[in-house]
């Protein structure tokens, strides 16, 4: 799929060789290609290298469940109205189980209906923190009693890369091919 940016083209020939390590490490390992922010960032290999690392971490080996990372990082798409983030992992959610009706709520900024508990708890989590840049005490006992404390910090660990995520490909207006924008895009 046809990657657009703002960002300079980088080719074999201009790359240095920390580059060509960490896209090895990038192709080689789980995601199989240069898609989303590591566009953006193999311009600098050792934020690339680190953050891919996290990343791996983030999506594929948390105690979350695939179906809960996938719906914490649509929230988070959703709140950055990342246009790539969504693109790329709307599809992955569908297929972890995330319902569609979930998946249009989050797209739309309506708060979704959930009939899974755990949903409803990495859903909470994730609003309440981007709104207040906080966690209150009765959601977070209740978020700890219904995910268990190692997964709520995970929970904030995928918040938190994913942002970082969105805020990349924001900047650097990353666009998967010629598909409809799932969000209007803010007046310049």
């Amino acid at each position: 799929m046809k990657i657009q940016s703002r960002l300079t083209s980088l080719d074999d020939e201009q790359m240095s060789d920390a580059q060509r390590a960490v896209l090895k490490d990038i192709l080689s390992g789980p995601r199989g290609n240069l898609d989303g922010p590591f566009l953006a960032w193999i311009h600098s290999p050792e934020l690339a290298d680190h953050a891919q690392r996290l990343g791996a971490f983030c999506r594929y080996h948390t105690q979350l469940s695939l179906r809960l990372t996938e719906l914490a990082i649509l929230a988070t798409a959703s709140w950055w109205r990342s246009q790539a983030e969504w693109q790329i992992h709307e599809p992955i959610a569908r297929e972890a189980g995330v319902s569609a009706d979930i998946i249009e709520s989050l797209r739309t900024g309506k708060a979704p209906d959930f009939s899974a508990a755990d949903e409803s708890l990495v859903y909470r989590v994730a609003r309440e923190l981007y709104d207040t840049r906080r966690v209150s005490d009765e959601l977070y006992r209740d978020a700890v009693d219904g995910l268990g404390e190692v997964a709520v910090v995970e929970l904030v660990g995928v918040l938190g890369y994913y942002a970082l995520v969105a805020m990349t490909l924001n900047v650097f207006e990353v666009r998967r091919g010629e598909a409809p924008l799932p969000f209007s895009e803010p007046a310049a």
